[in-house]
């Protein structure tokens, strides 16, 4: 079905989720299907990302994160992260522009100081561009992963503690969620994966502990709004209890 037809479904069928994450999978399939390198599945996956953000905007959703680049990338042959790096500083280029006309708000989260120079100024340039945003906030997860964010809070809050400006026993759920990259924001409704894997790959573990999950066949570089409309109707058939069970 086209994106006009699944519209009205998505508006007639209930909530919208108010979050959802993305793990961007299947751009070096994509590419290896067709004989070509890598880094040009990448670079046609940045067209999904624009439909994707596009489509969000259109269906009322309020957060939409993006995981971009992981800290396992880090560990891919030097040409490649290299590529992607160019690809994040293409993208920072020619999109601030047509973000900020949307009303989108970009931030970007994870260990940036492990980016080079010209690749952090991008990113960061587009966020500052984009600021006030108020048509959908994104998130960009670059050089991020979860159980890295999980240290990385642990020893936030150990350090906090042993200063004396956090009790021991205050350490609790908001706590923690406090010391996470995403703090202050609601926890993803709905989680998708494209080209039919069923991982998290280190993403967003403590964010994501009642998420629905939609898995898509469909490789990133392909998925266009109507996969992600198919995604959220799906999520709107689901009952969610949260570990609870409904009331007789």
């Amino acid at each position: 079905m086209t994106p006009d037809e699944l519209l009205p479904q998505i508006r007639a069928s209930g909530d919208v989720p108010r979050h959802v994450a993305v793990i961007m999978d299947g751009n070096g399939r994509w590419a290896r299907q067709r004989g070509l390198p890598r880094h040009l599945g990448h670079r046609e996956g940045m067209k999904s990302v624009r439909d994707t953000i596009e489509g969000a905007v259109d269906v009322g959703v309020e957060i939409l994160t993006l995981y971009a680049f992981s800290t396992e990338n880090w560990a891919r042959p030097p040409q490649e992260v290299s590529a992607l790096m160019g690809l994040l500083q293409l993208y920072a280029r020619k999109e601030r522009a047509e973000l900020r006309k949307q009303g989108v708000e970009v931030h970007i989260l994870g260990e940036l100081e492990r980016l080079d120079d010209r690749t952090r100024s991008a990113v960061e340039g587009i966020a500052e561009a984009t600021r006030g945003g108020d048509a959908l906030r994104l998130n960009l997860m670059i050089s991020y992963g979860g159980r890295e964010e999980l240290v990385r809070a642990a020893r936030e809050l150990a350090l906090r503690v042993a200063a004396g400006e956090l009790d021991a026993d205050e350490v609790d759920e908001e706590a923690v969620e406090g010391a996470l990259f995403t703090a202050g924001l609601p926890d993803p409704d709905l989680l998708i994966r494209t080209s039919g894997e069923r991982r998290l790959s280190n993403f967003l573990l403590w964010q994501l502990a009642y998420a629905e999950w939609h898995i898509s066949p469909v490789l990133w570089p392909d998925f266009r709004r109507e996969d992600l409309y198919a995604a959220i109707l799906d999520f709107q058939r689901r009952e969610r209890r949260f570990g609870r069970v409904p009331s007789p």
